[in-house]
């Protein structure tokens, strides 16, 4: 299930702006570290609130996972989103609202002859004792959101933004048998920002704060492997830091993963971590 939702504050009153797709069922395509989550499938329509409106959605993420580095692009267009209130009742509809997103972001991995993303997100190697890595990259973003006029921020019905930035954080497996893992991601960042990429050295730059988690859960055995992982990027397209005019974009996907491996125990012959 892939997303991109919005979170609008103005004056103290916070606005969740969600999309009406539910989760889908389809293909993908993984090579060697490289996960393409251009998935094409059935929306499992049961799960569809007809109440909630209609998203129409083009999804396109990879996700890289290498030893010493990390990759993730992201193409995003979804049109048609809802709000509804904590008890998910007293829906109202945006049916006009867009939004855009395109993002490559990028990270080092200190400790790579320990930890493994591979082993956490890719599951083509394993990870046999528990290790952690600090981690030091950035990412580069582009958004634009616009309605006829259900969406205005600051006196318009649009608004573009062109931001990159630096970004930290720490990332650790805890290897629970020779079977099961659990492991987990957290970066946080600081990011620079206008409207347009033209306008930098021309008008004021803005600061954002970003948050990028990823969490994955995962069993293996020598010819299959069943897995669990969430990835969440938090970006702001505006950010006053005083709880007035604060855009924020949660963008990523949830998947639930079974692994054959064709060929004769390839996972065994991998590199193992340790």
């Amino acid at each position: 299930m892939k997303f991109i939702s919005m979170e609008k504050e103005t004056d103290g009153e916070i606005k969740n702006f969600m999309p009406n797709t539910p989760m889908s069922l389809g293909f993908g395509v993984a090579i060697k570290n490289t996960i393409i989550d251009l998935s094409y499938g059935h929306s499992l329509s049961f799960l569809k609130d007809d109440e909630k409106g209609e998203t129409k959605a083009l999804d396109f993420q990879i996700h890289h996972y290498g030893k010493k580095f990390i990759i993730d692009l992201f193409i995003q267009k979804y049109h048609g989103f809802y709000t509804s209130d904590q008890s998910d009742k007293n829906t109202q509809l945006y049916p006009d609202l867009n939004i855009q997103q395109y993002g490559a972001f990028g990270q080092y991995v200190f400790n790579n002859k320990k930890f493994s993303y591979k082993a956490a997100f890719n599951q083509n190697e394993r990870q046999l004792k528990s290790a952690g890595s600090f981690l030091l990259g950035g990412g580069v973003y582009f958004t634009k959101i616009g309605s006829d006029s259900s969406f205005v921020h600051k006196s318009k019905n649009s608004l573009r933004n062109f931001q990159f930035g630096v970004s930290g954080g720490y990332a650790y497996t805890w290897a629970i048998n020779k079977r099961w893992f659990t492991s987990g991601s957290a970066t946080m960042g600081v990011n620079f920002g206008t409207e347009r990429i033209n306008d930098f050295g021309k008008q004021k730059i803005e600061i954002y704060p970003t948050f990028f988690p990823r969490i994955s859960v995962g069993y293996n055995k020598e010819n299959w492997s069943l897995g669990l992982s969430y990835i969440n990027n938090l970006i702001f397209s505006s950010f006053s830091g005083n709880d007035t005019n604060n855009i924020a974009l949660s963008s990523g996907n949830l998947q639930i993963g079974y692994i054959w491996r064709l060929n004769s125990n390839p996972f065994v012959r991998n590199k193992k971590s340790d």
